[in-house]
């Protein structure tokens, strides 16, 4: 296993903070409606979780290998999800492996579409991260990529999840264009978050999203969504940038 990601034996913070989003159905609805209309044919998700984003494709019979680096995570979405008939496998992935051309080789230019959804910010080595990607895609798929945004934003939340860094736009474009990817999208994500990321995380330092205050923001994603609308997704708790493997 590569020491650039590092993995707690237990990650209960992981976990309880996955476990609270699993409940915000409309927010996970949110974010997977942000990044489907750049995901088709056969998909791989790296960083699976514990599949909160995963079932938002299964449900909808969509082509999906889940993936995480944590045995105890693919074990779970084994259970979940074996009952999908769209489902294409469970595998535990190291993105950034220390042998990953030899130990992944079968799995080279084998995805229309790569996502990764708050992973990349706990892999040291981010270039090498989307490098990895770009082998495992086809050419003229695309990779999808959405990571925390502002470094000033960085808190004990932050430290909690082994977050190395946030990002800005420009930064995670720098990603891309390092790899040699064809920028097609870019927008910021989640503007209303800011405010309870920064309360919970900077002020009251919490180690894990309260369940109260993520109860209450999904009961109000609908109008959220329509701020994000408004500022044209130009600010946000979240960044995103889709690339085309050319």
């Amino acid at each position: 296993m590569s020491k650039d990601f590092t993995v707690k034996d237990i990650d209960l913070e992981g976990m309880e903070t996955l476990q609270v989003i699993a409940n915000a159905d409309k927010f996970n609805h949110w974010m997977y409606s942000t990044i489907a209309p750049f995901c088709c044919a056969n998909i791989l998700e790296i960083g699976s979780g514990i599949g909160n984003i995963s079932q938002q494709f299964l449900i909808r019979n969509q082509k999906l290998t889940l993936t995480d680096l944590r045995e105890n995570y693919c074990q779970i979405l084994q259970k979940k999800f074996e009952k999908f008939p769209s489902l294409q496998g469970v595998r535990q992935i190291d993105i950034v492996h220390p042998q990953f051309d030899d130990v992944y080789q079968n799995l080279f230019e084998s995805f229309d579409t790569i996502y990764a959804l708050n992973i990349v910010e706990h892999v040291k080595d981010d270039v090498l991260a989307l490098s990895n990607c770009k082998k495992l895609l086809k050419k003229g798929g695309n990779l999808v990529i959405l990571v925390p945004a502002y470094q000033a934003l960085y808190n004990q939340f932050d430290k909690e999840l082994e977050h190395y860094r946030r990002y800005t736009q420009n930064t995670l474009d720098q990603l891309f264009t390092t790899n040699q990817f064809q920028i097609i999208h870019r927008q910021y994500f989640n503007l209303m978050g800011i405010a309870g990321w920064w309360f919970s995380g900077s002020i009251l330092r919490k180690k894990t999203i309260p369940e109260g205050q993520m109860n209450l923001y999904n009961l109000l994603v609908p109008l959220f969504k329509i701020l994000d609308q408004l500022i044209l997704r130009k600010a946000g708790l979240s960044v995103i940038t889709v690339g085309k493997k050319v």
